[in-house]
């Protein structure tokens, strides 16, 4: 990457983080895309539904432009972490159509304003809400790399897939043999460790 325009260099990490959080996704039963595989219930499709979220607030909302998208679980008097996962009436395709509307909103906010642009963030307190559109755009793509991490290794749990994207695992080679002994050497390091402390 070469670039030297501010925009292009955050809107592609932006896209990166996208695109490797919706890759999870692919090729999983509707149950492994919702089911919770943390004791806090986090789930890939729920993550992505969280995303499609914070988009819309803080690069639309945030800078008075709203999307129009209902987001019921963001209501007031919606049930706590309403948007960390999907309910059986909402489909994948929904959810997974709303994040990419989500990109595309963004997107238009981040082509339209300056970085500079002053918003303002509805649920941060009154007095400490400003904030620049450069500073949110980093918080975004901070938050959906996060999140990316999150659902790599939800993937790995679930089928052992795992990378960044499609032809891209960033893993050095190895076969399951090699893993396994690999587990193997962390798991005896670790217990080490622990005897000596």
């Amino acid at each position: 990457m070469t670039s030297s325009d501010p925009k292009a260099d955050l809107r592609f990490y932006l896209r990166s983080a996208r695109d490797a959080l919706l890759w999870k996704l692919d090729g999983l039963s509707e149950y492994d895309a919702r089911r919770p595989l943390t004791p806090t219930g986090t789930n890939l499709l729920g993550l992505v539904k969280h995303a499609a979220g914070v988009e819309l607030g803080y690069l639309g909302d945030t800078f008075g432009r709203p999307s129009g998208e209902p987001l019921p679980w963001l209501e007031d008097g919606a049930e706590p972490n309403a948007d960390m996962w999907a309910t059986a009436d909402e489909s994948r395709e929904r959810i997974v159509g709303l994040y990419r509307r989500a990109w595309a909103h963004s997107d238009a906010t981040i082509e339209a304003l300056a970085l500079d642009t002053v918003g303002r963030v509805p649920w941060w307190p009154s007095g400490k809400d400003e904030v620049t559109l450069h500073h949110a755009v980093v918080r975004v793509i901070a938050d959906t790399h996060r999140h990316a991490g999150h659902a790599d290794i939800l993937r790995e749990l679930l089928d052992g897939s795992v990378g960044m994207n499609e032809g891209n695992d960033s893993m050095p080679p190895g076969d399951p043999a090699w893993w396994a002994d690999y587990r193997s050497r962390l798991e005896d390091a670790a217990k080490e460790a622990d005897r000596r402390a």
